[in-house]
């Protein structure tokens, strides 16, 4: 004996789930195609409507810092240094560049054109809209917390225009090039192209959002690795506009660094400035004393030895002088634990050694020679100190007027021709896959949520056979349109059984008369109750042509509408809707007054009558009983079509007299829940539901290749 694997049955389980989702994605094609196409155009719509948005770039080098003049030595090495990438991206992103962009571009003012919102923008676009507005100056009081205004062009030949509040006030009158004022409003326009009647807003924003709006839309990056070149981007609607910030950023971010290198220049330049009247002070008293100490010792000359100490003295002097102005210019770069710093004052020491050495080899000459040495060398020291002064003064003029900093802009802001977004081919793919997604997962999950009945085989697995299941008519939807545009119809145009006998839904219905003659063999009488769990799942439609086909079998068939509620079966019956059974039952007419006679060969019909105010408790009264014992003897077949059972009760009182009762349900409409309260309450009540009826069966893909059978036309085909 072969035992079949496990693997192999769950195999067969997935290949009916696959299949059966390739059945559902199939009968939601034409949802899944709507939805896909509406998400095409919307994703086009877009593409079309959105505002461009342009790019301009521009780059700039970054040198390492010198003070552009090589020659000086040890002078232009005290304004060296290096400056990083990163260091030169932040300074350009700082508010000291961008402000002054803000202020020059006077960036603070928004305005524009007035659109319809959302799409209006694009719509002016596409349509060549010109109009366009230039302020140059707009000044708003500060307690305005909201400083946004409407600018109305009145006469546009002579540029004159009004401006309004959010209150629609008008606050100001002006023309195109004359400031307009009315307390601290001021606003200047400069230029206006626009027709009469053509609306614009202008608002103002701080300085700070501005600056923070350039920060958001510029982005700035190294080319490369340590390379020095940076690529200023910056995006905007307008091209000109963009352009425009971008050089002036560049500009501003290279005019600061050129500042900033000469301002090191004027620092030192001033620093010597200051010291140049005390030193020519100096030298003049200096001088002074010596011609005053000559004049009285009669010009005393000194000896070899004394005159080459003196030398020696004078050139130590100047050394120390010149450190001492290194020194207040280096420690403005680096502390005192610094090599260069440490190296200095070495240099100091060893020099103010070498001179307190001088100093007592000096002492040991005549008090006359030593005087007049002390003397000629304080004129000498001054005096080369003072040159030494003016000649730096000299060099940092130098270097001050050839300061050029170390940034260079390479290439001026130009914008892109094409706009950068949006990206027009990829929103509209994106948007029609998403589309797509969106629909097929819609359509997944409704049929995962969805609990409406689809196949027998979930009826009968509760207990409920099965009699017929009744596939859609398109010939009934037809028929349906009819009866709602006319208002008197023959049997023939009206009652599918009559209309088009060959239909799919008669022939299931011939399949449940079969079914019917072997289910009512043990009833107590020849009554049929049709009901269902809820309204509009087709029990009139069941009922009345059930009638027509067992009719055409040659037996009698009475048929009552018993849904004294909304009962509409006389519409297919073709005939009128009093008197009927509510009349009967309350006693205003005869059974045989309420008898109709549809047009069909053995079948008879009685309408619902008047809508009474207590159908169940006409239902309840003998007169009930004794219409459904006479019509028991006097046909062959009654079928008596009430409301649903969930709604009302009235099926309960009905079910007391029928021999059998059959539920009918909706594919796809009622679920198997539903179903099942529906037959539990009919025991409840002592009935016992002999089956059930699926209606209106829609053959779906998602039955078909879930394992589901579906009907086939084998009616004959007439040629003519």
């Amino acid at each position: 004996m072969s035992v079949i694997p496990n693997t192999q049955v769950n195999q067969n389980s997935d290949d009916i789930e696959l299949g059966k989702i390739l059945g559902i994605l199939i009968d939601s094609r034409w949802f899944i195609i709507t939805i896909t196409f509406l998400f095409a155009i919307v994703g086009i719509s877009y593409a079309m409507l959105a505002t461009p948005i342009y790019k301009a770039d521009a780059l700039i080098q970054v040198e390492q810092k010198s003070t552009g003049m090589p020659a000086l030595g040890e002078m232009g090495e005290l304004f060296a240094s290096e400056s990083s990438a990163m260091t030169e991206i932040e300074i350009i992103k700082s508010r000291m560049i961008l402000g002054d962009t803000v202020d020059k571009l006077n960036l603070t003012t928004i305005s524009e054109p007035k659109y319809l919102p959302i799409i209006g923008k694009g719509i002016a676009r596409l349509q060549g809209d010109q109009r366009n507005l230039t302020v140059s100056r707009f000044k708003v009081p500060e307690n305005v917390l909201e400083p946004v205004f409407e600018l109305i062009v009145i006469d546009s030949s002579v540029g004159k225009y009004e401006l309004v509040n959010k209150s629609e006030d008008r606050v100001l009158i002006g023309e195109v090039g004359k400031l307009a004022k009315n307390g601290e409003l001021e606003l200047l326009v400069s230029s206006l192209n626009a027709e009469d009647g053509d609306e614009f807003t202008i608002s103002k924003r701080s300085r700070l959002d501005a600056i923070q709006w350039l920060q958001q839309n510029l982005s700035v990056n190294e080319r490369g690795k340590q390379t020095g070149i940076l690529q200023l981007s910056f995006i905007g609607e307008s091209r000109i506009k963009i352009e425009r910030i971008l050089n002036s950023i560049s500009q501003s971010y290279f005019l600061q660094n050129v500042a900033r290198n000469s301002a090191e220049a004027e620092n030192s330049l001033q620093f010597l400035r200051n010291h140049l009247p005390d030193i020519k002070s100096q030298l003049t008293a200096s001088e002074d004393v010596l011609n005053k100490f000559r004049q009285e010792n009669e010009s005393i000359d000194l000896g070899l030895e004394a005159k080459s100490t003196l030398d020696v003295m004078v050139t130590i002097e100047a050394q120390l002088n010149e450190l001492t102005f290194k020194e207040s210019e280096i420690s403005q770069r680096f502390t005192k634990e610094h090599p260069a710093y440490v190296a200095l004052l070495d240099k100091r020491r060893a020099l103010l050694s070498e001179r307190e050495r001088l100093n007592q080899q000096i002492q040991k000459l005549p008090k006359t020679q030593r005087e007049i040495l002390r003397m000629t060398r304080d004129v000498e020291v001054n005096q080369q100190i003072y040159v030494q002064l003016l000649n730096k003064v000299q060099e940092l003029n130098i270097v001050k007027a050839s300061t050029v900093g170390n940034v260079r802009i390479l290439d001026m802001a130009q914008s892109y021709t094409r706009a950068v977004e949006p990206k027009k081919s990829l929103i509209v793919i994106f948007l029609t896959l998403l589309g797509a997604i969106f629909a097929t997962v819609f359509s997944l999950l409704r049929a995962a949520f969805h609990r409406g009945v689809e196949s027998p085989d979930e009826i009968e697995a509760i207990g409920l056979p099965v009699y017929a299941s009744i596939p859609m008519s398109d010939w009934q939807i037809e028929l349906e349109k009819k009866q709602k545009s006319k208002k008197q119809l023959s049997i023939a145009d009206s009652l599918l059984a009559v209309s088009n006998p060959a239909d799919l839904s008669i022939e299931a219905l011939r399949s449940l008369r079969t079914s019917l003659h072997f289910a009512m063999m043990e009833a107590k009488n020849n009554i049929i109750m049709i009901s269902g769990p809820s309204p509009g799942i087709g029990k009139s439609f069941v009922s009345a042509n059930m009638a027509a086909v067992i009719a055409k079998t040659g037996a009698s068939v009475l048929v009552i509408d018993a849904d004294m509620r909304k009962g509409r079966m006389e519409k297919q019956m073709a005939a009128t809707t009093k008197p009927g059974l509510s009349d009967y039952l309350s006693g205003q007419d005869s059974i045989n007054n309420i008898l109709k006679k549809p047009g069909v060969d053995g079948l008879d019909f009685i309408a619902r009558g008047d809508v009474p105010p207590n159908p169940s408790e006409l239902l309840m009264h003998p007169r009930f009983g004794e219409l459904m014992k006479w019509a028991s003897e006097q046909y062959d077949i009654v079928l008596v079509d009430t409301p649903p059972i969930l709604a009302v009760t009235d099926p309960a009182i009905v079910g007391a007299h029928a021999g059998t009762t059959l539920l009918v349900g909706r594919f796809g409409q009622n679920a198997v829940k539903e179903i099942e309260v529906t037959k539990h309450r009919f025991e409840q009540s002592g009935i016992e539901v002999k089956g059930f009826i699926l209606n209106a069966v829609v053959r779906k893909a998602s039955s078909y290749y879930g394992g589901n059978y579906g009907y086939y036309n084998y009616s004959y085909s007439n040629d003519k």
